[in-house]
């Protein structure tokens, strides 16, 4: 999971057929949304709190999410669940992010030494 970076086509910029495919257009409200993940809305808003998900804004000023927000959410409630507390819940799944991202860095210098290696 990456809860904090922007991979794809933004919103304005997308075609409507784009937007189908797009995990990041900010497509549900947070009526829909908690009631996809069977939360409150109260649930998202603390996880905004926590910086674990920020969701873009209508013109109106209400909150949007994407579907990728909502898996980051989806794994916060398993942990929530499971007895965690939300402050924990989010650090934890940052911390995972950040150990995600540590373990594809190493992988691309590992194999960035392989090819620099001379041949016999």
């Amino acid at each position: 999971m990456r809860p904090r970076k922007k991979r794809s086509v933004t919103p304005s910029s997308a075609s409507a057929a784009d937007k189908f495919d797009d995990d990041d257009y900010p497509a549900y409200t947070m009526g829909r949304a908690a009631e996809m993940l069977g939360v409150t809305p109260a649930f998202l808003r603390a996880l905004g709190e926590h910086r674990l998900i920020t969701p873009l804004r209508s013109e109106g000023g209400h909150r949007r999410y994407s579907r990728y927000q909502l898996r980051i959410a989806g794994r916060a409630r398993e942990l929530v669940d499971a007895g965690t507390p939300i402050e924990a819940a989010c650090r934890i799944i940052i911390l995972e992010d950040q150990l995600e991202d540590a373990q594809r860095i190493n992988e691309e210098l590992r194999g960035q030494g392989r090819s620099e290696e001379p041949s016999a």
